[in-house]
């Protein structure tokens, strides 16, 4: 008996010994893709490749690429190779490479690379991560959603929830309570998604523990398994995740978002209902297949030939209207407002320019008014420099690609990597880049610089399509609180400000407690 346990023991150690080598034969010829490419690269390590301190919570992701950016100008590179576990990534370092990436040869980088499998994981098939002509069409149609006429259209419902926000920081204010300005945001955003995506009154500012506020928290607040998750799915082949029909989205968030979605519109086109929203623009494509500026639905018996957007395609573009409109905005504002605490004379001057149009325009705050409010522009400008809410890009090469002024050559399937945190703290572009300076953003400046230093939406035809949008509930927020206090850093807030390791966008791990002081 002893001598079979001891035989099956050795064969298991055997087995574990063999497989083992061969993990690490595998590694070793994987670490020589760049070299073999004539690509100078950071020198990896097994298992994780160069990202070992994503694991260790030391980095997250843009502060991972920031750092791998760092390196590699340090060597006055203009590219450089790394790799995630075994899988190589391709990081521009040359402004100019990165502007033939992402408008010149845009032919050759469609596509994301991000997972998409919308049999099993039908959320993920939305506009940010769809591939080739999928998305060319559904961006074709989706343009229109977001032109200016149709932010105009949504404005009366940013504005009604602007007044709330006001209600609620002035008794704040008369109570002298300090507020975590980051969760305010996170709830005043929240309120406006859920008006202009669902057409609901979420009311999160009154009322904070909404389901509608939980799962959006949750589609960003991962559990340590679901943050390894994110880990593997961004540094597996796609072949190797439709193979063992990965799911990235969150199977509690997805039943509350369909489900929604669903009976909104159910609701909708039995009563016929018309609100100025983003649903109903959604509902023209799913109807009619194009959105019109006839404001009344088509029935059933009257749809356009027209390929028309499904119940669950429509679902998957209303998640992420409200996935990037809520958090990137609230933390665009948070950001621009910490910065204002520590730089009072451009929070005066700021609120000098929003009285000073208002003054024109009935001292009401309107969308005319915002489009005039120049250095608040610059203000939020230099907020997206500093803290990019997503502070990388990728694409995937989805044609064999030369890249101009070097002997590489991409071979078709290449991730590519844009470390925009990193090339925005560039002091070769931004001197001295930790200083907060609007009038960097000035046309003078702007112009002195070279083009694609300056990313934070992205750029070229995958350029974000709600950029408006985001950024005019961030100037409704910002113009409503300034003109009516002054603000100033609670001694509850932690500095210097500590990010967050566990997710993909820039936010900090814990809030930022601000004081408003009512004027006038």
């Amino acid at each position: 008996m002893l001598l079979v346990n001891g035989s099956l023991t050795y064969d298991l150690v055997a087995i574990l010994v063999t497989v083992l080598a061969g993990l690490v034969v595998y590694y070793k010829w994987a670490f020589t893709y760049w070299k073999k490419r004539g690509l100078e690269y950071l020198e990896p390590s097994i298992p994780f490749g160069n990202c070992a301190s994503l694991f260790k919570a030391k980095y997250n992701f843009g502060e991972q690429f920031a750092e791998f950016y760092k390196q590699f100008r340090e060597k006055n590179l203009r590219h450089g190779g790394v790799f995630m576990f075994a899988r190589p990534f391709y990081i521009p370092v040359d402004p100019a490479i990165m502007k033939d990436i992402m408008q010149k040869d845009f032919q050759h980088f469609v596509d994301r690379g991000f997972y998409v499998n919308e049999e099993i994981d039908p959320l993920s098939g939305h506009l940010f991560s769809l591939e080739g002509n999928k998305w060319k069409n559904l961006r074709a149609k989706l343009t229109a959603t977001f032109t200016s006429g149709k932010m105009k259209m949504m404005f009366e419902t940013m504005s009604r929830c602007a007044e709330e926000l006001d209600n609620y920081v002035n008794e704040a204010s008369k109570r002298k309570e300090t507020i975590d300005i980051k969760e305010t945001l996170a709830r005043f955003t929240t309120d406006i998604i859920s008006s202009c995506a669902f057409g609901l009154e979420s009311n999160c500012l009154k009322n904070p523990d909404t389901k509608f506020r939980y799962y959006g928290k949750r589609t960003f607040q991962n559990t340590t398994w679901e943050n390894l998750k994110n880990l593997i799915q961004f540094m597996t082949p796609m072949y190797l995740l439709n193979l063992v029909k990965f799911k990235t989205t969150k199977q509690d968030v997805e039943d509350y978002m369909l489900n929604l979605v669903k009976k909104t519109v159910d609701y909708r086109e039995k009563n016929n209902v018309y609100r100025k929203d983003f649903l109903h623009l959604l509902l023209q494509l799913k109807n009619k297949g194009k959105i019109t500026d006839d404001e009344t639905f088509l029935d059933n018996n009257n749809k356009s030939k027209e390929v028309a957007l499904t119940i669950n395609e429509l679902a998957a573009q209303v998640f992420v209207f409200f996935a990037a409109g809520y958090e990137t905005s609230s933390t665009a504002m948070t950001f621009t407002l910490y910065e204002l605490c520590l730089n009072q004379k451009i929070q005066d001057k700021m609120r000098e320019e929003i009285k000073t149009v208002l003054a024109k325009h009935n001292n009401k705050i309107s969308y005319e008014a915002l489009m005039e409010m120049t250095y608040m522009e610059q203000a939020l400008n230099e907020t997206l420099r500093k803290y990019p809410p997503v502070p990388f890009l990728n694409r995937k090469c989805t044609k064999a690609y030369d890249v101009a002024g070097t002997n590489l050559h991409l071979d078709e399937g290449t991730m590519v990597v844009l470390p925009i945190l990193g090339l925005q703290h560039d002091p070769e572009y931004y001197p001295d880049p930790s200083k907060y300076d609007p009038d960097r953003f000035s046309e003078e400046n702007k112009n002195s610089r070279p083009p694609f230093t300056w990313m934070p939406f992205g750029e070229g035809p995958r350029i974000c399509i709600g950029l408006r949008f985001g950024m005019l509930q961030a100037k409704v927020g910002l113009a409503t609180l300034l003109e009516n206090y002054k603000v100033t850093l609670s001694q509850k807030t932690k500095t210097p400000l500590e990010m967050d390791c566990k997710t993909f966008i820039t936010t900090t791990k814990e809030g930022i407690w601000l004081d408003f002081t009512r004027l006038n």
